[in-house]
């Protein structure tokens, strides 16, 4: 039923048209409160700020990124539950897995460290089938001229400046415009500025300026 139609029903009286207009008309203005609220949630995310500056990564690391001390790993064994769970590679670069012993896994990529966990787990399967995901990265470190250094969790995405913010910002010695990071994976150490990307174990120098 219509609003227009309504008229055309000998059965009701005229009040009983009228409200039921009325009902109609809120119908109508219902729907269009609706379409006009969607409209705003959309155009209000995407005018949302992102979550780090402009020019952060969005990704975490690239495929090759290799395991190190603090990693944590989550591995899936097929057929085998008893030997899939999650481990943390230690402070030597290896992790313990029940009936397969230690597994070097220092300086390994996950594809890496899946060709050799077929290969120590084919003494106990038949053609084993392994899936690593790295569940958690090693935290980085922030020394020098900032409120609270130390090490935190990585973050995926993280810049210099985020990585001072989580530490407390600056102290107000602090040379706040460039800095040295010393790349632990690649055993390196390059000049940083705010936006400079931050990966897994790398350790953030915030020098003192001198004026």
């Amino acid at each position: 039923m219509t609003a227009g139609s309504v008229k055309q029903n000998s059965s009701l009286g005229e009040e009983d048209c009228e409200m039921i207009k009325s009902f109609f008309h809120t119908v109508h203005l219902l729907r269009t409160c609706v379409l006009l609220l969607a409209a705003t949630a959309l155009l209000g995310g995407c005018a949302q700020s992102p979550a780090f500056p402009e020019g952060a990564s969005a990704a975490p690391v690239n495929s090759e990124y290799r395991l190190g001390s603090g990693d944590k790993v989550n591995m899936k064994v097929f057929g085998d539950e008893s030997l899939s769970g999650t481990y943390q590679v230690d402070g030597r670069g290896m992790f313990t897995v029940p009936l397969v012993g230690n597994i070097e896994a220092n300086g390994l990529s996950k594809n890496e460290l899946e060709d050799t966990l077929r290969t120590k787990l084919k003494r106990y399967l038949n053609d084993p089938r392994v899936a690593v995901e790295i569940e958690s990265y090693r935290p980085f470190y922030i020394i020098g001229e900032v409120q609270k250094p130390g090490s935190y969790p990585y973050v995926s995405g993280m810049t210099v400046i985020n990585a001072v913010a989580i530490a407390g910002g600056f102290t107000y010695r602090a040379k706040e415009d460039q800095f040295a990071i010393r790349r632990n994976q690649e055993r390196t150490t390059v000049e940083g500025q705010k936006l400079t990307e931050v990966f897994p174990g790398d350790v953030i120098v915030v020098r003192e300026r001198f004026f």
